[in-house]
């Protein structure tokens, strides 16, 4: 048994997973208190630009702890790197021995955001979607894009992004996957067209405005996973029928929830987990109408679940 593995070797580990219900499993132990998840750490630089997040946790009682450290540097391509980089470092709970060194450049990363986000959606979302926004055309709107697709079987995709040279690359990588796929100018125009939302960028300033959302739309946010980070406007947080997220501890200090308690748009009793969602100790939507919003800002269970679901397919 290899201890040490790079993504080569671990992207065919995934073909057997359902790392959705990976993930679920996670929210779920996390939201019912079986989790140990320190505060995240985390270097934001400004020269250049860029961020590091050291996440880590246990569920009591498991096998394994992890330490994950991911980046993210937007500049790189132009130097030709990529954006992200990282590692998983999986250690026995009985031991502290090391169990696996999952040298994954971001990956798993990506993979573990992805699927929660398709996770939320399909837990959230209104029946019968037709037509799905990508906020950002990115790395991340493209994974958002094919997970999603798994789900809402011949939904349309609308993206969006400031660049529009990205964008169109984003629609035709979506195109040579099978999937519908289209550019579009304005954010108020995928707003008014869509049924759900998926928000997947860097953004500081909120980009999505509450009068553009119309009746029954889901968002899924997983760009603001830092305290300054902001997709969307905190009056279209205050506006919706349910508000959820995956760590209500975490999301006091980080992502769209933490922007909006901060503009007292919204209230902590007013939020739930999307563990407790999951479990049926709390409620999700309730009816095709409500506006829903899902802040995905990043859990380490997520990054324990997908490392042990590697290192048991490589057993």
């Amino acid at each position: 048994m290899s201890l040490t593995l790079n993504w080569e070797q671990i992207e065919p580990s995934l073909a057997g997973v359902d790392l959705l219900e990976e993930m679920a499993a996670g929210f779920k132990a996390y939201s019912a208190g079986d989790c140990v998840v320190p505060p995240v750490g985390e270097l934001l630089f400004e020269e250049p630009r860029g961020e590091v997040h050291i996440k880590y946790g246990y569920v009591r009682g498991g096998e394994h702890y992890v330490v994950k450290i991911a980046s993210g540097f937007p500049g790189n391509p132009q130097l030709g790197f990529s954006v992200g980089a990282g590692l998983m470092l999986l250690f026995k709970q009985e031991t502290g021995a090391i169990a696996r060194v999952l040298l994954d450049d971001g990956h798993l990363t990506n993979e573990r955001t992805a699927a929660a986000g398709a996770l939320a959606s399909r837990t959230l979302a209104a029946p019968n979607v037709k037509s799905i926004g990508i906020v950002g055309a990115g790395v991340q709107a493209r994974m958002q894009a094919a997970y999603h697709a798994r789900i809402f079987e011949g939904a349309e995709f609308l993206i969006w992004g400031r660049d529009e040279e990205r964008r169109a690359l984003c629609v035709e990588a979506l195109r040579e996957q099978g999937l519908k796929a289209s550019g579009v100018d304005s954010l108020e125009a995928l707003a008014t067209q869509c049924e759900l939302i998926v928000t997947t960028t860097s953004a500081t300033a909120p980009l999505l405005r509450s009068e553009w959302i119309k009746p029954g739309t889901h968002i899924t946010a997983v760009g603001s996973d830092t305290p300054e980070k902001h997709e969307l406007d905190t009056s279209l947080m205050a506006r919706a029928d349910r508000v959820v997220c995956d760590s209500l501890e975490q999301c006091r200090l980080r992502g769209e929830v933490a922007q909006a308690l901060k503009a007292g748009e919204l209230a902590e009793d007013e939020v739930v987990e999307l563990g407790a969602v999951l479990a049926g100790s709390a409620e999700g939507r309730r009816d095709a109408h409500e506006v829903s919003v899902c802040d995905l800002t990043g859990v380490a269970v997520q990054d324990l679940h997908i490392a042990e679901a590697v290192h048991r397919a490589q057993a």
